[in-house]
């Protein structure tokens, strides 16, 4: 339910923007291995990608001197209780699958959540963990 009294009303998530060591190894990532699609990005001053994933926009910049470092840079371990970021999918196991001959870095295998719903956590190229979700 809505409380339309809040001054603000989010309707959705628009988009995510990381930052990235390298625009090519993302590129393969997110479209070759997650079918996301490239879209023209504005004529920004910096370097980047823009990829389509239903209305969902993943925006990337490449790291130079004002962007930050690229790359998840938390201290600690890589894990599925920390800091992500999650795509729907109809099939987790095609996707474990796929993941495992694309050699993409598993963080956590398909597993169930107390909901019913099944989660696989894989980590980009730049160690962002991604989760693919099935309802």
């Amino acid at each position: 339910m809505t409380d339309t009294t809040t001054p603000i009303q989010v309707k959705s998530l628009d988009h995510v923007t990381l930052v990235v060591k390298d625009l090519e190894a993302s590129k393969e990532f997110y479209c070759g291995l997650l079918g996301m699609e490239d879209v023209p990005r504005p004529d920004f001053t910096f370097a980047g990608k823009w990829f389509q994933a239903g209305d969902t926009q993943i925006h990337l910049i490449l790291e130079h001197q004002a962007s930050g470092p690229a790359g998840d840079i938390r201290a600690g371990e890589v894990s599925t209780r920390n800091h992500h970021f999650a795509f729907l999918v109809d099939d987790v196991n095609g996707c474990f699958e796929a993941a495992k001959q694309a050699q993409a870095v598993i963080v956590s295998e398909p597993k169930s959540r107390p909901d019913g719903a099944v989660q696989l956590f894989l980590q980009d190229p730049d160690g962002y963990v991604v989760e693919l979700c099935q309802p």
